[in-house]
Order: C-alpha cells, then structure tokens, then sequence
C-alpha cells in the first residue's frame, strides 16, 4: 500500500464519516475479491449515482461508441467485449468513490459509475470486479483486471509496473461550516489566527504542520488540533471549537452532501494537491505496464471532458474541483521519494 495519503487517509477518514451516515447499511462485504453487481444500461446511457443512497445526484449522461476510439484497443480486449474494472473497496467501501449501493449488492460510487462512462466510449460491457486495495494490484498483474478505477495515485514507483490515464485531481480540502467567510486561497499565511483540525500520521497534517512553523518564525499562530473520530471533529466544527477541518477531497465533499439538510451544513473552503507545492497530484486509470490501454482509456476521457458528460459525472458526485482540463497518459507523478 502507498504511503501517500490517498488510501490511507481515505481509509480513515472517508469511512468514518460513512459511519455516521444512512450508507451504513450498504456498505459491508468480505472476502479478498469479489465480482460486483452491475446495473443494466440503456443503449447509448449510463446512469450515474444509481443507488448512490443520496449521495449523488442520479444523473443519465448520453454516451456511445467511438469507433476511432475503440479501435485503439489491443485486439485480445476488443475481441472480449468487455472491459474488466477493478475497484479496491474491500472490506466496507468508501463513499462516496467506491462503496456497495443501497440495494446491498451493487458497486456504486464515482469511480465505478465513471469506469462505466469508459466503457461506453470503448463500446465494451463493464465487468467490475471488487477488490481489497492489495488485491487490486494483484489482479492487474494477474490479468483478472483490464484497468483499475479505484482512485489510484499516478506515482513514479508505480510506472515501473502500471501505465496510467489520468482523470481527476488528488487533492485535500478545507471543510467548514457554511456561514463560515473564511477561505484557504492556496495560501498558508490566510490560517495565520486558525485553529484546524487534521488526523494524526496523515499526509495533510504533515502539510499542516509545515504551514505552523512557517507561520510561528513569522510571529503568527495557528493551532492544530485531534479528534479520535470524525464525529469529534465534527461535533467541534459544529461548536465552534475548530474553524476547519484538513482532509481528503473526496471524503469532504460526501460529508458536504450529508450535512446540507442538518443545522450545521458545511461547505469546501479551498483545495490544495495532496503532492504538495510543487506537484498537482493526480488521480488515474491503472493499467498494466505496456499493456497498450492507456492511449485508448486517456482518448476515451478526453472524449467525455469535450463533450461535457465529464463535468456532469464530477458534479452529480460533488467533485467538480477535481476536474482535470485533459487526460494525460502517464503525467509527471509523485517522485520516487514520496511514493
């Protein structure tokens, strides 16, 4: 597992605040990998946040065939019909990317809605395949799996076994509540006075911590606090205890949609790349190395960015700013130093 903190920070921080939410009931599964239920397509649709237990908006995007698109695809996954996707969601799922859907057995999520949104360019049957995060890269090496969409960091250790696709930002976020004026602005001095909250022996407080000692040798202050659990962290936004909270993108924006009809709804005070100042990080479709899947799976995207069901799946999942402007076949990823 990398020690970015992409998985691990999505491991716990995403499903704490599942656990708190009405998804409880949909998330559980077991075992080391499993074929996911998928939902039957309209020729020509794909329906997005089916299942999604309001988590997304549903939302029905147009989408077919491109044949100079599908052409690209290596013979051997053309002749199948099929496009296999991987998902590392086992054991319980992490909304509101992968998680098992309100009918208890269909794999839903924005990563599984957008690998079908792929497959549909490609003219290829969406098989999904749900994983524990290891088994996931076994079964790209194994061949069990075309390509993963299982919000997989792009990293320079890993292109010496996968090839990648981009199609989303790795980013973090500010989360706070919705009366709140203040905003991050991509600069650490705006947290001179804050006090934020961020889970302990994460990639973000690492950041955060960076940010206090800047701020302390320019004679300002900012406090950082911990919660044992996202409930605490939220019950001390709520109070006003905290002014923000530091966390992964992906698991803000779900809360976000949780909170909205509470007494407490919370908004999205600014992003900043999960790689740092000197990287956007980026999250990507993973193929195995010189499998000849990342040109067709990054023309696909580009497809769905210029034709607008892109920014359609990203807003029905609350994750308009993780869009990227283009998909990009093994971008610059993070260094082999912080991989």
């Amino acid at each position: 597992m990398s020690v970015h903190f992409t998985r691990r920070s999505l491991i716990r921080g995403i499903t704490a605040a599942t656990a708190v939410a009405s998804l409880a009931t949909g998330l559980a599964a077991c075992g080391g990998d499993s074929d996911a239920a998928t939902t039957t397509a309209v020729a020509g649709s794909v329906t997005v946040g089916q299942l999604s237990n309001g988590a997304a908006k549903q939302t029905s995007l147009k989408v077919s065939e491109v044949k100079s698109i599908s052409a690209e695809l290596p013979k051997s996954v053309k002749s199948s019909g099929k496009l296999e996707i991987g998902i590392g969601a086992l054991p319980a799922g992490f909304a509101p990317l992968a998680y098992v859907g309100s009918d208890q057995k269909t794999l839903t999520g924005a990563e599984p809605d957008f690998g079908r949104l792929v497959a549909a360019v490609l003219g290829l049957k969406p098989e999904l395949k749900n994983f524990t995060w290891e088994n996931l890269f076994v079964g790209i090496d194994s061949g069990k799996v075309n390509v993963a969409f299982s919000n997989v960091t792009d990293t320079e250790e890993r292109k010496k076994k996968y090839e990648f696709a981009s199609y989303r930002k790795d980013n973090l976020g500010f989360e706070v509540l919705k009366t709140s004026k203040w905003n991050f602005g991509g600069n650490y001095e705006n947290l001179a006075g804050k006090t934020v909250s961020v889970g302990a022996g994460t990639n973000q407080e690492k950041l955060l911590l960076e940010w206090k000692k800047k701020l302390e040798s320019e004679g300002k202050k900012l406090t950082v606090k911990y919660y044992p659990d996202r409930n605490g962290t939220y019950l001390a936004l709520n109070s006003g205890k905290i002014d923000s909270f530091f966390g992964p993108n992906p698991g803000i924006a779900y809360h976000i949609t949780q909170s909205a009809n509470t007494p407490n709804p919370t908004r999205n005070a600014g992003t900043y790349s999960g790689a740092g100042a000197s990287l956007q990080g980026l999250i990507a479709a993973t193929a195995k190395k010189d499998s000849g899947l990342a040109k067709p799976l990054a023309d696909a995207i580009n497809y769905l960015i210029k034709n607008g069901q892109y920014a359609k799946w990203l807003a029905a999942w609350n994750l308009s700013n993780e869009a990227v402007a283009t998909s990009e076949v093994n971008p610059p990823g993070l260094p082999l130093d912080n991989s």
